[in-house]
């Protein structure tokens, strides 16, 4: 699975170990922070960490409760048929019940933010608002196509993506020379390199979350068609859209609040699809404000 000191810090609030949840057949991990009411739970994108969560949160006072799992390597399954996220949905669900997490706000990123969507329309998780950033709310038609990972346009590259490099040096030039990572944070980009890279034995490196896990995420994305789940959505929903964001060419988010009961939109300038990796401070002050707006 993960082998990592977990007790490394970076930063001027402590990063608390990883734990983990038995969810029914798998061992969910997360990071668990003390802090006031209300609960938050965060959830990532695809391919990427809890621990990029971090920054966020730091900026966050007064501190709050928060769980943030980590949605990738916990259940085995074959990248071809995917780990569907109305798995991970419902393990979430179990991670809020053995943790007692309640009347909480749900953040959620990219896949994350579907995620939660799910776990609240289909089965039963009941936050107080939610903030999805970026999520992925596909053309409806794209749920209905059995594809294979060489016809997935995300799968497809990521089983494919470069994961080792000879030392950190190296790993971090190529990070910089990716248009992926451009515009990020400096403490995010070593938050990742620091989290999402697994030192081995020879003093190399390689991708805590395997092309071959991340390739599993995206195939699992075809699971549950979002769109007709959005009605369900009763509490307060923010959802976040980076004005660079690649994805507007595809994803019609001002549609998906529309369908919502109690939807709101935000914009954030100058961001891409990697919002909180790219505007971590910006990203608190949205959380700080809403939870003013919902408590």
């Amino acid at each position: 699975m993960m082998s990592r000191d977990e007790n490394k810090t970076i930063s001027a609030k402590k990063i608390p170990p990883l734990k983990r949840q038995n969810v029914g057949g798998a061992e969910l991990p997360y990071l668990y922070y003390e802090g006031e009411d209300p609960q938050i739970l965060f959830a990532h994108a695809t391919g990427f960490l809890p621990w990029l969560w971090h920054p966020i949160i730091e900026h966050l006072t007064p501190h709050h409760e928060a769980w943030v799992p980590y949605m990738c390597n916990y259940r085995d399954c074959d990248p071809e048929s995917g780990l569907g996220w109305d798995v991970i949905a419902k393990d979430i669900i179990s991670l809020c019940v053995s943790q007692n997490i309640v009347n909480h706000l749900a953040v959620g990123h990219s896949m994350g933010a579907t995620v939660l969507a799910i776990a609240s329309a289909l089965f039963g998780m009941q936050p107080r608002a939610m903030i999805l950033i970026e999520p992925i709310f596909l053309p409806e038609e794209i749920y209905s196509i059995n594809m294979k990972i060489k016809e997935h346009p995300l799968a497809s590259q990521s089983i494919k993506r470069k994961s080792s490099w000879k030392d950190e040096k190296s790993a971090l030039e190529y990070l910089k020379s990716k248009s992926l990572f451009a515009g990020w944070d400096e403490q995010m980009l070593a938050f990742y390199l620091q989290y999402g890279m697994e030192k081995q034995q020879a003093g190399d490196l390689k991708l805590s979350c395997s092309p071959r896990n991340e390739a599993a995420l995206f195939m699992g994305g075809n699971s549950t068609n979002p769109w007709p789940l959005l009605k369900k959505l009763t509490c307060p929903v923010l959802i976040v859209e980076g004005e660079k964001s690649a994805n507007k060419a595809f994803i019609d988010l001002p549609k998906a609040v529309s369908l919502l009961k109690d939807g709101r939109y935000l914009s954030v300038p100058d961001a891409g699809h990697l919002i909180p990796m790219q505007k971590p401070k910006e990203v608190a002050q949205i959380i700080k404000e809403f939870l003013v707006e919902v408590s």
